[in-house]
């Protein structure tokens, strides 16, 4: 008899979509301070939304960390190519058409 199914656990369609809805994708790169009062800026990479809004991330090391999208800020392309970071809270706010690849 197969084990039963974690309710937890939620298929990766439904993960990928709420991390649509706040403009992100899995893999895509992100940096967090670790304390709300400063400190150096930490590197880490998309994995999925948590169920209490926060984004789960994994960072260089292979640490999972749960950051709240108000201490997110994500890598993206600046107009003349260069490399910004924007607030995901920001980018959640506004209305976005992405890529299809």
């Amino acid at each position: 008899m197969p084990a039963p199914r974690d309710p937890s656990r939620q298929p990766a369609a439904t993960t990928e979509s709420a991390l649509l809805e706040i403009g992100l994708r899995p893999g895509d790169r992100v940096r967090f301070r670790r304390s709300t009062d400063g400190g150096s800026w930490r590197e880490a990479r998309v994995e999925r939304r948590e169920r209490d809004g926060s984004v789960g991330v994994r960072d260089d090391r292979g640490a999972a960390r749960a950051i709240p999208v108000e201490r997110l800020q994500v890598r993206t392309t600046g107009p003349r190519g260069g490399t910004t970071w924007e607030a995901v809270a920001e980018r959640a706010e506004r209305d976005e058409q992405l890529g299809i690849w």
